[in-house]
């Protein structure tokens, strides 16, 4: 993987907070795959008191913020645990669904080897999920989480029935051309490619009260394939 230039990433900065849209496949801290780099790291090279807020799954591309100093990772953390951080994620899902305000209340605990589960001992954990645009086999989700648990959206979209395009780990497939467009002929040997080779999640929203008091609301662009699949789909629905 060639790494971004942080710099390019960086959708907002202060005296306190930097803000950037996280493209796919780099983990926000240090994750088990040796010699590689992540945000964190990057960030770092960048400003080197910088504290990463929250994370993002390594797949899901999208809004994340960092701390520039103590105060402003604990300001923003209180936030994060009093529930008055508000986050809008988009997902393509399997299935055609009109979802408004749909509130998901089930409980996840961690799994095995990097999985989490609903179970009714788990944690309290509540998604709230909005249609957006219909296609001809599938959605496109608006997702407010209000708690932040493992792998919540994946799970709570699964539960109901709309697993996430190519999140082969809670039931969702991958996209093709050929399923999507009637006469499609592949070249002789050659193996077709998904649209998307991660879950299709986007953090698209983020915001936060900053130190001074002042709202901020920061908007992250979705990604190459994201971007891709949304209009492939668009076409042929």
């Amino acid at each position: 993987m060639k790494y971004p230039v942080f710099k390019d990433l960086i959708i907002f900065e202060n005296d306190d907070y930097i803000l950037i849209n996280k493209p796919p496949f780099l983990a926000t801290l240090e994750d088990r795959a040796l010699h590689t780099t992540n945000v964190l790291k990057l960030a770092r090279q960048y400003h080197p008191d910088v504290q990463a807020c929250h994370r993002l799954d390594k797949e899901t591309s999208g809004a994340l913020a960092l701390a520039k100093n103590n105060e402003a990772y604990r300001h923003l953390s209180m936030q994060f645990e009093h529930r008055e951080v508000a986050k809008l994620y988009h997902a393509v899902v399997w299935g055609v669904h009109q979802f408004e305000d749909q509130l998901v209340d089930r409980s996840i605990q961690p799994g095995l080897k990097g999985s989490a589960k609903l179970a009714y001992k788990g944690k309290p954990a509540e998604t709230y999920f909005t249609t957006l645009e219909k296609y001809a086999k599938h959605t496109l989700v608006a997702c407010k989480p209000i708690t932040g648990r493992m792998h919540q959206i994946r799970l709570h979209l699964a539960y109901l029935n709309a697993p996430i395009v190519s999140d082969l780990l809670y039931g969702g497939e991958h996209v093709y051309l050929s399923d999507l467009k009637r006469k499609f002929n592949l070249k002789k040997d050659a193996e077709e490619q998904p649209f998307i080779k991660r879950f299709a999640l986007h953090s698209t929203k983020l915001g936060f009260t900053l130190l001074n008091g002042e709202p901020i609301e920061v908007q992250a662009p979705y990604p190459k394939d994201f971007q891709v699949l949304v209009k492939t789909l668009q076409q042929y629905a």
